[in-house]
């Protein structure tokens, strides 16, 4: 086994791209550029190609990852698609992730799926807590509270309406009127999204039958109807193919073209933004990239996330938007 803690490290990140089935198969330099990322430091092409090799074929490792290299597409990925090496310490990565993921199961200890496993939870929760107290102690590291989600308390029985197919009703604070407006909805699906839980669905009040998305931590009521509404043919996987965040606007989805500098197109590169990320260009200049997305908020502000290392070349309307959000905050340090 490699005394080298780095050598460890590289060897989980490179297990966890292989694994990911989001984000395309990787070529060599995404998987120089996700690793580089994750170690905040520069790794060599060699340092990657031995990790690889040992990863392969090192008995004192013992991994013997089935990794294999498909020539036709320059890609890398694991013959057996259930592969995962499993060896090696609890981190402090893992340590965190695992007491995030703890802390909302134990928020959700209502629901059924839940109750199911709750022995093993309580187990696995007792066993966290004693490896951070271990680190705690040595000063390594410090864990922030598991986040809280405000309106999860309604998610049980808006699963048990889904599942049903329950109307039910719910008074809805939205941000831009003074006073709760009643809905009577249709729920089709839940879905989580940067620390907070919406749900989507039909108000049986809205023109058109058109769907929309309610957050949950925004829902100040919510009731049973003993009403039931007919089946419906909702798939979230198409919903919200060509969204990123939450957010699905109508319409078609646009052409978006974005030229990022050559530094910030590596991390681009290994992480795509969405899953019609096509590389363009890619050069000394810049790296760009093209993504066929619906143009909503969350798209405008995870651009603007990326401050100067971005430019939007098309569509022209969100040129302008982008421009527009750009002056004025120059204005504000003016």
């Amino acid at each position: 086994m490699p005394k080298n803690k780095d050598a460890l490290s590289r060897y989980r990140w490179i297990d966890e791209r292989l694994r990911n089935k989001r984000l395309p198969k990787p070529t060599l330099e995404a998987l120089i550029a996700y690793v580089s990322e994750k170690m905040d430091a520069s790794i060599s092409t060699r340092t990657i190609q031995k990790d690889i090799q040992d990863m392969r074929q090192d008995p004192e490792l013992n991994y013997m990852a089935p990794i294999v290299y498909d020539r036709s597409s320059g890609t890398y990925r694991y013959e057996d698609d259930s592969y995962s090496i499993s060896s090696i310490p609890i981190e402090e990565a893992d340590l965190q992730g695992l007491e995030i993921a703890i802390g909302i199961l134990e928020q959700f200890r209502s629901l059924p799926v839940v109750q199911q496993f709750e022995d093993a939870i309580l187990k696995i929760a007792a066993s966290l807590k004693m490896n951070r107290q271990a680190l705690e102690h040595k000063g390594l590291i410090r864990f922030a509270r598991a986040t809280q989600y405000k309106g999860a308390e309604h998610i049980p029985e808006i699963v048990d309406a889904i599942k049903n197919l329950e109307v039910i009703r719910i008074a809805y604070q939205s941000f831009d009127r003074n006073e709760p407006k009643e809905h009577w909805v249709e729920p089709y699906h839940l879905r989580e999204y940067q620390h907070r839980f919406y749900l989507i669905g039909k108000s049986q009040k809205a023109k058109g039958g058109t769907l929309l998305t309610f957050a949950l931590d925004r829902i100040v009521n919510l009731w049973p109807t003993n009403k039931n509404f007919d089946e419906k043919n909702f798939d979230d996987a198409s919903y919200y193919q060509h969204a990123i965040g939450i957010t699905v606007l109508e319409g078609a989805p646009e052409n978006v073209v974005l030229s990022f500098t050559p530094h910030q197109g590596k991390y681009v590169k290994s992480q795509p933004l969405h899953a019609t990320q096509q590389v363009l260009i890619d050069n000394e200049r810049e790296c760009r990239i093209s993504l066929n997305v619906v143009i909503n908020h969350e798209l405008q502000m995870l651009l603007l996330g990326y401050g100067a290392n971005v430019k939007v070349l098309e569509p022209q309307q969100l040129v302008k938007k982008m421009a527009a959000e750009a002056a004025a905050m120059h204005g504000l340090y003016q």
